[in-house]
């Protein structure tokens, strides 16, 4: 018989500080803090709460007497973890483990934590563990009482010998090294996919959004696919492709990418810039909002946000997809129908049911016509620069040396050949 796997007891905090400038709705902050620590299978939670202050304790985050009152609510409910929905320092961390004798965990250690738990592709692993080791490499200052011991030397090295805590560091340095070196194979054999998918005139159409905006169940119901999608926060992490046939419309590639959430740890915007390239490639971005959520503007902005910090041009061709119209009222959803018909741009759709998807799919088609097309240039021996750069683009479907120079084949967009001509 199959043991049970232990649950731990979490109580889940969610800092509401006056002096930030960019704080959020407390409540519905709260609820998502909550279902972040649902999305552990190992957790049960037992409890929440918004903590009220001026502003952050630079030791404690918060003060002495709502230490006190929290560490005898924490104690009578044998409360083994608090998440603390929001950045803490490690001297915040070390301080607060001691005075309530809990283990406790900021938002970013969290979202790496079902990040961990979830990742299934080698690319995915490896970038999570970068992620976590940079993490925890800022953890390491006074974090434990081990690491402010130092290590002698060995007799023929002089000074005082080597703390512990920089021994980790370089440890942790050098394990970083080593998986960067295996992501940067990993990320190399999928530029040559990517290569080579940019020689097939298929448009990459990207799905992006905020994490259970119901990309998944989107991406599902257009490809026959059966990713994983549940009411789940980071239900599914690693991207996945397929080739979609558009009605009346050209072939696409259509790519499913992780869910964005407010406050994402740089390191994972970081460690996830690789699998995010499909996005930056692609010719139409579909951006998927769960319209159904108080909070959808706050979150269309957070997707926005880190759209713009990892560089996707603005000027991208993107489709506003309001999806979840089934969870409204009638009388709403009917108004989110006629508003999305006056805008352009902007389609009310259910994925679960499948309303509205004609119309995107059409838009879709409509967007791309043209998107990519057919030209010989003429190029001369002088041309170099114009010649590396075709090739560096991936757009080069062929090529013939003249007498003058090429004739080169190529697959571009309008954006593309404006991009060449100012070479």
């Amino acid at each position: 018989m199959e043991h049970e796997r232990k649950q731990t007891r979490a109580w889940v905090l969610h800092p509401e500080i006056k002096s930030d400038s960019g704080r959020r709705d407390p409540a519905p902050a709260l609820a998502e803090a909550v279902a972040l620590a649902a999305a552990l299978p190992d957790l049960d939670v037992i409890g929440s709460g918004v903590v009220r202050l001026p502003k952050a304790h630079a030791g404690m985050l918060f003060g002495s007497g709502k230490i006190e009152e929290l560490a005898s609510i924490l104690k009578a409910n044998e409360i083994e973890l608090v998440l603390i929905d929001g950045p803490v320092s490690p001297v915040q961390q070390r301080n607060l483990e001691k005075a309530w004798k809990v283990k406790i965990l900021d938002r970013t250690g969290l979202i790496l934590e079902i990040f961990s738990d979830r990742a299934a592709t080698r690319e995915g692993v490896l970038q999570v563990e970068m992620a976590a080791l940079s993490y925890q490499r800022t953890r390491l200052v006074r974090a434990w009482t081990h690491l402010e011991r130092q290590r002698g030397g060995l007799g023929f090295v002089g000074g005082p010998g080597e703390t512990q805590i920089e021994a980790d560091r370089r440890a942790i340095d050098d394990q970083l090294v080593r998986l960067r070196r295996q992501l940067d194979k990993v990320v190399k054999t999928r530029t040559l996919h990517r290569a080579s998918r940019a020689k097939v005139p298929y448009p990459i159409v990207a799905l992006v959004g905020y994490t259970n905006a119901g990309k998944s169940t989107l991406f599902n119901r257009l490809t026959g696919a059966e990713v994983m999608a549940k009411d789940m926060l980071f239900a599914t992490l690693d991207p996945t492709m397929r080739r979609v046939e558009l009605p009346d419309g050209p072939e696409i590639i259509l790519s499913d990418t992780v869910g964005f959430i407010s406050n994402l740890p740089t390191e994972l915007v970081a460690a996830f810039r690789a699998t995010l390239e499909e996005v930056l490639a692609a010719d139409v971005i579909l951006h998927v909002r769960d319209i159904s959520h108080h909070d959808s503007k706050q979150q269309a902005d957070d997707v926005e946000g880190i759209l713009a910090s990892l560089g996707v041009d603005e000027n991208r061709v993107r489709i506003e997809v309001w999806n979840k119209l089934d969870q409204l009222p009638e009388e709403e959803a009917e108004a989110r129908r006629q508003r999305a018909e006056r805008e352009d741009g902007i389609h009310a759709i259910s994925a679960l049911t499948g309303e509205g998807l004609d119309g995107l799919l059409a838009d879709i088609a409509e967007k791309l016509q043209g998107v990519r097309h057919e030209e010989v240039l003429t190029l001369t021996f002088a041309q170099g620069k114009q010649r590396a750069w075709l090739f560096k683009e991936d757009l080069v479907q062929q090529e013939k040396q003249t007498e003058t120079g090429f004739d080169v084949t190529v697959l571009w967009t309008d954006r593309q050949r404006a991009k060449f001509d100012r070479l």
